[in-house]
């Protein structure tokens, strides 16, 4: 089958296009103890309720994407309102990296030995059952070992047309 590269213009519409679409926000953790790294996701989804399973999807060009590999585990921290920091730190802004973006926050380590973020509305451990690899990022698929469900009740946070929102 042959593909081809779509226009610069179809290429652009396409990202706007996608910002389109509200979705809750999560912190993906990955590694064990000093080694540790994550990323910010909206593109996180129930994959199958029998058995437990969720998706998500990372760039292979991120740091995160190795020690995924290596580790084989991951953290699936959905965030709630007022975690708007937590969010842009993971994400990569103010320019934190690795290890760093943990600073400030409370962490729990999971059953798989990735951390979770404490005070998460929800926090799932998962083991990495497959990586389906896709042109620029590799599709996550997790086996879910543990899941921790927030005592607080708070709005999901969530990001639409590139900035956070909350149901109110």
């Amino acid at each position: 089958m042959t593909s081809l590269a779509p226009s610069v213009e179809v290429a652009a519409e396409f990202r706007s296009a996608m910002r389109a679409l509200a979705g809750a926000v999560a912190v993906l953790t990955i590694g064990r103890g000093t080694e540790r790294t994550g990323f910010t996701a909206t593109s996180v989804a129930s994959f199958s309720m029998e058995p437990p399973r969720i998706s998500a999807f990372v760039n292979k060009k991120s740091s995160s994407w190795p020690m995924l590999q290596r580790y084989q585990a991951f953290g699936v921290n959905i965030l709630g309102e007022g975690q708007e920091m937590l969010a842009d730190r993971f994400a990569g802004r103010n320019g934190m990296r690795g290890g760093d973006r943990f600073a400030g926050a409370e962490w729990v380590t999971a059953a798989t030995g990735t951390p979770l973020l404490k005070d998460a509305m929800v926090a799932i451990d998962c083991t990495l059952e497959e990586a389906i690899e896709r042109h620029t990022h590799a599709i996550l698929i997790g086996d879910v070992r543990a899941v921790r469900l927030g005592g607080k009740s708070v709005d999901p946070l969530l990001y639409w047309h590139g900035r956070y929102h909350s149901l109110r």
